[in-house]
């Protein structure tokens, strides 16, 4: 007769199989964990250098419109110039050069492009440049006149305005130096 029972030693090779199974699928399982994650910190790197980049291509483009503007502030000038000395032009000449000028002002806002106000204010290095000093009876540091116009683009300073400040009054000046 055979003997239909397993016997014990070929149940041992098959726990054996089993738990190889188990080494391998739990070493799979870690493996796949382990890409996991760095496909996650490669993408997070990926959003990262795009969002990088498409700043860096935006400050690129703003310094372009930008050194066009500061050129464009000096047609500007030459505009307010004119337009001060057309008194014996003919009207529609002087419309016509004004409606130009307000075309050109349009421009600038368009492109958040703004005049700074000076006069009155303090001197302050990051927005004025001190080409006079004059003694007056305005106190000391006041800007007294804009000898050009400076301008901000989107809330930062393009063109530095050019001012004549004040030295405060004559003999406040002279009781200072007297007093060695």
């Amino acid at each position: 007769m055979i003997n239909l029972q397993k016997k014990p030693e070929t149940q041992k090779p098959e726990s054996d199989a089993l738990a190889e199974c188990k080494s391998a699928l739990e070493e799979s399982t870690g493996q796949v964990a382990e890409y996991t994650e760095h496909l996650k910190r490669l993408q997070a790197e990926f959003e990262n250098y795009t969002k990088r980049v498409e700043k860096e291509r935006a400050e690129v483009s703003a310094r372009a419109s930008e050194r066009l503007i500061v050129k464009l502030l000096l047609v500007v000038d030459d505009f307010e110039r004119a337009l001060h000395q057309l008194k014996e032009v003919p009207s529609e000449t002087k419309k016509g050069i004004e409606l130009i000028f307000k075309n050109l002002h349009k421009v600038l806002v368009e492109e958040k492009v703004e005049p700074m106000v000076c006069i009155g204010h303090k001197i302050d290095p990051h927005h004025h440049e001190v080409l006079m000093q004059v003694e007056s009876e305005a106190p000391e540091g006041e800007i007294l006149e804009e000898l050009q116009k400076g301008y901000k683009m989107n809330g930062r300073v393009i063109r530095y305005a050019k001012v004549k400040v004040s030295k405060g009054p004559k003999e406040n000046n002279q009781t200072q130096s007297g007093g060695n």
